[in-house]
């Protein structure tokens, strides 16, 4: 584990407490019990439901987040990496323990939801609104975000309604939206690794910036080089268990040994 001495006296953000999640899944006991109408069936009839699995994703996570701090989140595919910062954002209840937040965090991942049938430019506008910015604040700084994005070097695609953007696009434009305003603590899940360079190092500068206003960020990514260059602290989730928490460098040394092996 870390040795957060040194932070003592920094203010925390984030305090991850013997935090464990726990998924159910319903799962149908014979072959081709699982559709609508066989639910319906054994509603009328009274017949045995599904079978119901549980899978432990966090297993008794602790650590302590401070003001200022970028913190990678690394490990294998199923690793438990977005749950947690899921369970971080509110958006999963913890089984056992707790997870306590100074505000309310922020999550940005690939797959957060805007309006496929509005234009880009309608969406960045809704988007700022939702997180509390001011209509000025929004007619303000509405360009810089779609310049930031960088979805309009190619045509005027924030003209456009947001189904005819490639998965990247979309991707750059919620980070922009995300990263246009200050957050105690922004979650981010693999937006950094869309993209070309160019936007890369743009997002990861704002990453940056935001911990220059002393913001919490958390960092979810393959690219073990947008840990590298964002993040002064990892922690290494495996099955759901923290295996090493500290400096991103010896992390990172010890996930490539582990992923060698």
């Amino acid at each position: 584990m870390a040795d957060v001495s040194s932070n003592d006296r920094r203010d925390p953000t984030i305090i991850v407490d013997d935090a464990h999640v726990v998924y159910r899944v319903h799962q149908s006991a014979t072959p081709g019990t699982g559709s609508p109408l066989a639910s319906f069936k054994r509603i009328v009839t009274g017949a045995k439901p599904a079978t119901l699995r549980e899978v432990h994703a966090i297993k008794g996570v602790s650590f302590v987040a401070y003001k200022g701090e970028a913190v990678g989140l690394i490990g294998t595919n199923g690793s438990g990496k977005s749950t947690l910062l899921r369970a971080i954002a509110g958006l999963l209840p913890v089984e056992k323990g707790a997870i306590y937040a100074a505000g309310q965090p922020s999550l940005l991942g690939v797959n957060a939801a805007l309006m496929n049938d509005l234009p880009g430019e309608r969406n960045v506008v809704l988007g700022c609104l939702a997180m509390g910015m001011s209509p000025a604040e929004v007619k303000a700084q509405t360009k810089d975000i779609i310049e930031f994005s960088g979805i309009n070097e190619r045509g005027d695609f924030s003209s456009l309604p947001m189904r005819t953007y490639s998965s990247g696009m979309a991707a750059r434009l919620r980070f922009s939206i995300a990263a246009a305003k200050k957050h105690d603590v922004l979650l981010i899940d693999e937006a950094l690794a869309t993209g070309d360079a160019k936007f890369r190092r743009r997002s990861e500068q704002r990453v940056r910036d935001l911990r220059a206003q002393a913001g919490t960020v958390f960092l979810v990514s393959h690219s073990e080089q947008s840990i590298r260059d964002t993040c002064e602290r990892a922690i290494w989730l495996e099955s759901g268990l923290i295996r090493a928490d500290g400096p991103t460098d010896e992390v990172l040394k010890e996930y490539e040994a582990y992923t060698k092996r």
